[in-house]
């Protein structure tokens, strides 16, 4: 019997130096892109471009020009003709730059009426961790975990920024929906569509549209992947429902921890279920 051929090292060793330390990793058009905003284009970067392919270079040129020309989304950009005088280089080469920086939302291209910088919103990065998540279902949960301990990571970070914006400051709207999951919680119903319109609720006094947006795209993740689980999880939708009325008190109180404890609760059912298959996947591989 043939033995399969041995894997060139596994993906701790792709991270990891000589020393076993991790590494710390930049796409090259990050690195580029910041040395682009501190006008420090060295030798080095400008080979490690020349390596790239014509559509790379194009990329980085055209996210240069934005992040030099201080644009804001909705912002117009140089015509094709244009873009190809700028960079030497030919409108196929071009039109894909444009094309790819489209997918990401980083550009808008508007027929009859020219590109214009995209809303540079996450929804590719959703796009793209829904999918690895699914991918993941039927083999292991530790993709939906991580995504579930992310948004609990982002929750008890902004704890501290919360408490001293809602403190003292009736929520009547907040209450209304914590109010409205409690009474579907009792119904048996989910409240998937109040817990997010909660979340971003309570980070919307933070005027943080990052934040914010993260929050969202991870809890479209979580909600994109949900129903492929298969989980059976309305037991502890009392316990859910609750934890937001603890976290908004501990809020409006300005009591920090009390607020990071309802924060644990609440994400403590979902993660719980996913430990647990994860450690049943554990047992039968």
């Amino acid at each position: 019997m043939m033995r399969p051929p041995e894997r060139k090292g596994n993906r701790h060793d792709r991270n990891c130096d000589k020393q076993g330390r991790r590494e710390s990793y930049r796409p090259p058009s990050l690195v580029f892109l910041s040395r682009v905003a501190a006008d420090d284009l060295t030798p080095a970067i400008a080979t490690r471009a020349s390596q790239r392919s014509r559509c790379d270079e194009a990329m980085d040129t055209i996210k240069a020009y934005i992040v030099r020309k201080r644009l804001h989304p909705g912002d117009s950009l140089p015509t094709e003709t244009e873009l190809c005088e700028m960079m030497k280089t030919s409108r196929s080469s071009v039109r894909e730059a444009v094309s790819k920086l489209e997918a990401l939302n980083i550009v808008s291209v508007e027929h009859g009426k020219g590109t214009f910088v995209g809303s540079l919103s996450l929804d590719p990065m959703v796009e793209t961790l829904a999918l690895r998540s699914m991918v993941s279902v039927g083999q292991n949960f530790e993709d939906l975990r991580n995504v579930v301990q992310l948004r609990r990571f982002l929750d008890i970070g902004c704890a501290d920024e919360v408490c001293i914006a809602l403190h003292g400051i009736p929520q009547p709207e907040l209450s209304a929906i914590a109010a409205q999951m409690t009474q579907d919680a009792l119904a048996g119903k989910t409240f998937l569509r109040e817990d997010i319109n909660f979340h971003i609720g309570i980070l919307r006094n933070l005027n943080n549209a990052v934040a914010e947006q993260m929050v969202r795209c991870l809890w479209q993740v979580h909600m994109a992947v949900l129903p492929q689980l298969d989980l059976q999880v309305s037991a502890s939708l009392s316990q859910t429902a609750e934890s937001h009325h603890r976290m908004l008190d501990a809020a409006i109180a300005g009591n920090v921890a009390a607020y990071r404890q309802a924060v644990i609760d609440h994400y403590e059912p979902i993660e719980s279920i996913l430990n647990a298959e994860l450690n049943v996947n554990s047992h039968h591989s």
